[in-house]
């Protein structure tokens, strides 16, 4: 018998879909034998690992029948005790009978309409605040659970890799580089990025200064447009979408995630995976991840001055930046590794099988 149940509808390669693979993937390692029901064809079904059962549904959108009925049917054949949904569209086609042998658990990565969540037995949010934000919305508190986000630990670069992408990107040798990684969309605040980078020295500590910035998006045009108007554009580096961006972090002396909304920000939790420091701006996940001044700088929101200066007092202090990277690591690996969040997440299974919605 299935214990657990897995829906994801989404078949990109953004943040909600990557924390599925990476929790479907740990379960499958712990001997907790997932099922996990996908979008044939898509990055999520190509990303989980050979040996996870898969299922798939079209889930082609929020009143797509067919797949209602066939999601009922999954759950109803395999006799799992938990069905873990992931975004609207999976939670919106999964209706389980309260008091029935399955608990429907819907995990929100953000702060989404609630009315679409009602119906699910218990909730998962990935931060403080968004637990907070659905009992603001009358969800039962004792139904709300706060489990966070887990990011793998990844082996280091080797220098000739690193070397290879240097020479790629046309960065000298001896530059320190800030990076940024997400999509190029106006919530992420890459406008006041680039505003805050032509205020930085060219020079900080006697090297060059260059900027990378991994992404694509709707905003790609207007950037690139923006950063044509600036004097710093040959230290500016555009790498576009990649899929696995894990040797741009080691590239990296500095990381900076200038969101003027993020409701976690896993890219805080990649750099300290990776042993680099943050800089952040005070949105709603970096103030409750990070502890100013220990495990990161964090700067108000749209503020291209105070972005552009707290970049250059750590680009010139190295012994901070090791500071802070080594307090973000630990961090993470007290909090954020694989290991504590997969047992959070057995310890509610356990809970939630043996205490059913009535």
């Amino acid at each position: 018998m299935t214990t657990t149940i897995h829906i994801i509808g989404g078949k990109g390669a953004g943040g909600a879909e990557g924390f599925y693979v990476r929790l479907v993937n740990a379960l499958q390692r712990a001997g907790q034998a997932p099922l996990a029901v996908t979008v044939a064809g898509g990055a999520v079904a190509a990303a989980l690992d050979a040996d996870v059962r898969q299922v798939h549904v079209p889930m082609r959108g929020n009143w797509d029948l067919w797949s209602r009925w066939r999601i009922g049917r999954i759950v109803a054949r395999h006799g799992a005790c938990i069905v873990q949904t992931y975004m609207g569209r999976a939670t919106r086609l999964t209706h389980l009978r309260p008091g029935g042998p399955a608990t429907h658990v819907a995990r929100l990565g953000g702060y989404y309409p609630a009315k679409g969540y009602r119906h699910a037995h218990a909730w998962v949010g990935n931060t403080r605040g968004v637990c907070d934000y659905l009992v603001q919305h009358g969800f039962p508190r004792e139904r709300v659970f706060h489990i966070g986000n887990f990011v793998a630990m990844p082996p280091v670069a080797p220098a000739e890799i690193l070397h290879v992408l240097r020479g790629e990107l046309g960065i000298p040798a001896s530059a320190l580089v800030l990076l940024a990684v997400g999509r190029l969309h106006p919530v992420k605040g890459y406008g006041d990025l680039l505003a805050a980078f032509a205020r930085i020295p060219a020079h900080c500590a006697g090297r060059p200064v260059h900027l990378v910035i991994v992404g694509d998006g709707p905003l790609a045009a207007a950037l690139r447009a923006q950063a044509g108007t600036l004097a710093c554009r040959d230290r500016l580096h555009w790498a576009g979408w990649r899929a696995d961006p894990a040797a741009f972090y080691d590239l990296a002396d500095i990381v900076v995630m200038p969101s003027h909304h993020e409701t976690l920000g896993n890219v805080v939790l990649e750099a300290w995976a990776h042993a680099r420091p943050v800089i952040a701006s005070r949105s709603q996940g970096p103030l409750e991840l990070c502890e100013p001044e220990r495990d990161a700088l964090l700067v108000p929101v749209g503020d291209v001055a105070a972005l552009a200066t707290a970049a250059t007092r750590l680009l010139e202090d190295a012994p901070l930046r090791a500071a802070l990277a080594q307090a973000g690591q630990a961090k993470l690996l007290a909090n954020f590794s694989e290991q504590a969040v997969l047992a959070a997440y057995l310890a509610l299974y356990r809970r939630l099988a043996s205490t059913p919605a009535a």
